[in-house]
């Protein structure tokens, strides 16, 4: 994720790495990395921060780069459900990030869900006496750069497993608070699942409806919430898979009406680029509404 954020703020007409931080690495796609020590001396010289530390080390670092006096946009989990940050899924949050001082960058898993399913919660739309289900799945970029046995080539190969079975997994939680303002309570069923490939995520979410939705009403649904949003594809008469999104700072939708079941539903399947608008993508995209730059400066949607 690191390194993601270094090469797109590397390739941003407007921005200038001041310096990257590691602890394992000397270099981070050609800049000197100096200690986290070293760096926080250097904080007020700067206008902005990430924050791409692990969970849990996060919080107290952003902490000390706020009363250095920068902007910081954090992109691990600590403040995820905290109202010390703004909550920054761009395309919700936009009004608010100009006057910003510390941005939580969403999850991968909860970007994907939480913008298939507000255009529907917001319409009033979504049936909360049934679950909604979301049965993402994503490559192993999403479990970092660290070595972990179950991540091995010879482990991951021509296998597709679930994980975080049973919503315990702490996305769920993310996906969850996020969504209540807009349905009130709401039973979400969320199982995470490990894709053989590199980067992506595709998320087919299942969404209990009040009435009987075809396709076309589904699309219509998305395409009105989504009208003029330069990151978000809604695709029409079909579905996406990675290819439609990866290396992009894009979401892909498509919306199918289910069949054969008693009470109705529709299945909206969304894809993204975890390293992307799961995480560096969207921190640039981010980045750019608070400082007031156009906000598709430095990104391909």
């Amino acid at each position: 994720m690191g390194r993601e954020l270094v090469g797109l703020l590397g390739e941003h007409p407007d921005v200038g790495i001041a310096f990257a931080t590691s602890e394992s690495e000397h270099e981070v796609l050609g800049h000197h990395a100096v200690p986290l020590e070293t760096a926080e001396g250097r904080w007020s010289d700067v206008e902005l921060v990430f924050s791409c530390l692990p969970h849990g080390v996060s919080a107290p670092v952003v902490e000390r780069a706020r009363d250095a006096g920068t902007r910081v946009i954090d992109l691990s989990s600590d403040l995820r459900l905290s109202d010390r940050a703004v909550y920054g899924l761009t395309e919700v949050a936009r009004p608010v990030l100009p006057d910003a001082a510390v941005v939580a960058n969403p999850g991968c898993y909860p970007t994907a869900a939480l913008l298939t399913l507000l255009p529907f919660a917001r319409a009033g739309l979504l049936d909360t006496t049934r679950p909604i289900i979301v049965d993402a799945a994503s490559g192993v970029s999403g479990a970092g750069r660290s070595a972990k046995r179950e991540l091995l080539f010879a482990e991951v190969a021509e296998d597709f497993r679930a994980y975080g079975v049973g919503n315990v997994h702490r996305h769920f939680a993310e996906i969850t608070q996020h969504l209540l303002p807009h349905t009130g309570p709401a039973d979400v069923v969320f199982t995470p699942h490990l894709l053989p490939v590199r980067r992506g995520i595709l998320s087919p979410v299942h969404l209990p409806v009040r009435q009987p939705m075809e396709r076309e009403d589904g699309e219509r649904v998305l395409l009105e919430a989504y009208a003029g949003e330069p990151c978000i594809r809604v695709m029409r008469g079909a579905v996406p898979s990675l290819r439609d999104v990866v290396y992009r700072n894009r979401v892909a939708l498509g919306v199918v009406s289910v069949r054969h079941v008693s009470r109705p539903m529709l299945t909206v399947i969304a894809a993204i680029d975890n390293l992307v608008k799961g995480a560096a993508g969207q921190a640039v995209q981010n980045m750019n509404v608070m400082l007031q730059w156009p906000e598709t400066r430095g990104l391909v949607c």
